[in-house]
């Protein structure tokens, strides 16, 4: 599956996407509101996930390009949460950007692509998205999708007591974006 919107294509990885991806990873400013920036090896190992992934289902994380000036500028897509938590199973939305490309419009863009096909043709019921409180633009997208608050809680991927281990909980249900509280994107 590759989705296509006005500015941007969300598209299967490329192995081209290896270098651009490592280096949106180990940016400390990207990954501020996460537990650490990832050394090459482990954004390798991520990224062999997502084209795992997507392989098998068809839909995923999929790699962020523009049409003007092709090449990976992060990442956005819906995939199952991993873990356990009193909301799961359920399925994510997230986006990760690159700092060159941040406050443009692309995140919510291929956010909006994504939501799309998570109610379309995947016709998921509902889709979430989670952050740290602190994480402002990440949470302000959320409501600009016509994502609702549904709460805290404590990640389970983060230690006790950790200073990012609180996140805030968004859903947007199928009935909602349907009826356009989506549509603002």
């Amino acid at each position: 599956m590759e989705l296509t919107g006005p500015r941007l294509r969300l598209r299967p990885w490329r192995e081209a996407d290896r270098a651009p991806f490592a280096a949106l990873n180990a940016d400390p400013g990207v990954m501020r509101y996460f537990a650490a920036p990832l050394n090459r090896a482990e954004s390798d190992a991520f990224l062999d996930r997502l084209q795992a992934r997507i392989a098998a289902e068809g839909w995923g994380f999929w790699c962020v390009e523009r049409y003007a000036q092709p090449g990976c500028i992060g990442m956005v897509g819906l995939q199952p949460i991993p873990w356990d938590a009193p909301f799961t199973p359920a399925v994510e939305i997230g986006w990760r950007i690159a700092t060159a490309a941040q406050r443009q419009g692309y995140a919510a863009e291929a956010a909006q692509l994504a939501l799309a096909a998570g109610f379309g043709p995947l016709g998921l019921a509902a889709i979430l998205a989670f952050t740290v409180p602190a994480n402002a633009p990440s949470w302000r997208l959320m409501e600009k999708l016509g994502m609702t608050p549904a709460g805290h809680f404590a990640h389970p991927r983060l230690p006790a007591g950790h200073p990012l281990s609180v996140h805030a909980l968004y859903r947007l249900q199928r009935a909602d974006w349907l009826r356009g509280a989506g549509a603002a994107g």
